[in-house]
């Protein structure tokens, strides 16, 4: 081989080289897509922001966040599931996208189990029951003489939300007579609760604290079966009484099935390492999420048992959307 050849190999090995040096940094700084199936300033949003931007300086690149609201969270969460799984898009899924749907939905976009692939769980937040403080309802046992004796009206954010299927599963362990009054938003759900219009309603405790704290609010009890750590004094509603009522909203990141297991498991240490940073851990604990550890062998019988789990209060509530 002449000495021109020689070098001219060399030249072309070395800017071979240089180009998949390129692509490789390209990779590494490409952004982290976090897709939020639910419109800005929702608790799904805001906590998908502050995971992401932990997971996005883990990885030394941009966090993009894509809202994709609609259709109780099917739009963007479908949007997922038929995305390439390139490892660098996630869904932040909640138990309405993942749990909820799945029953409620005659013809669902996306299999919630088979099209997705579990990142992990990011934490839960249990629900606590309110009425106005200038309600004559002190106690679980007064609502339920009350939807016995003339009955009672609830509000939520929307048909077929966690907050209605709460209310139905509810009525069905109490008994009585219990109307359901849904809204656009909850927002407004709860301005209406706090004014007297409506008797009570399930909501999330970063909702309903700062209200309870101004003396607007009363709650009478947690959806869980363990007291709420954002609202400790709250009794839950198995301690007063009402049997098998275990309902909680979480939060999990999921990224399409198509995701190569190396990249599966990148994006799992990644999040566990976030989750395990102070600042997010503390960020979390403000909006009244309390962290569940699972292990990535746990995820998946995790998301079958909260759908069947689920089932029971979509049923009773007779909801059922195309």
């Amino acid at each position: 081989m002449t000495l021109r050849a020689v070098c001219n190999r060399r030249s072309a090995v070395g800017a071979l080289a240089a180009i998949c040096v390129g692509a490789s940094r390209a990779q590494t700084n490409a952004p982290l897509k976090m897709v939020v199936p639910f419109g800005p300033g929702t608790t799904t949003d805001i906590v998908a922001r502050h995971v992401g931007d932990v997971m996005a300086a883990g990885l030394g690149s941009p966090l993009v966040v894509e809202n994709k609201a609609g259709a109780g969270g099917t739009i963007g969460s479908d949007a997922v599931a038929k995305a390439a799984g390139d490892g660098r898009t996630l869904l932040m899924g909640t138990v309405g996208t993942h749990a909820i749907n799945p029953t409620l939905y005659r013809k669902l976009p996306y299999d919630a189990q088979k099209d997705f692939v579990p990142i992990g769980m990011v934490g839960f937040t249990p629900t606590l029951l309110v009425v106005a403080t200038s309600s004559p309802l002190k106690s679980v046992a007064d609502l339920a003489a009350q939807a016995k004796a003339a009955g009672v009206t609830f509000a939520s954010a929307g048909n077929g939300t966690s907050g209605h299927l709460a209310g139905e599963l509810l009525a069905a362990r109490l008994g009585g007579k219990m109307i359901h009054v849904p809204y656009n938003q909850g927002g407004q759900a709860l301005t209406d609760v706090i004014g007297g219009q409506v008797q009570f309603m399930f909501y999330h405790p970063a909702a309903v604290l700062p209200h309870i704290k101004a003396g607007k609010l009363r709650a009478l009890g947690a959806s869980s079966a363990r007291r709420s750590a954002a609202a400790p004094d709250v009794p839950t509603l198995q301690e007063q009484g009402v049997a098998d009522f275990d309902l909680v909203a979480w939060f999990m990141v999921y990224a399409p099935s198509s995701t190569p297991p190396a990249d599966v498991t990148r994006l799992r240490d990644l999040l566990q390492r976030a989750l395990a940073r102070p600042e997010l851990a503390a960020k979390l604990t403000e909006l009244g999420i309390e962290s569940r550890a699972l292990a990535p062998g746990e995820l998946a019988a995790f998301g079958t048992q909260e759908v069947q789990r689920w089932a029971e209060a979509v049923r009773r509530s007779g909801a059922q959307l195309d």
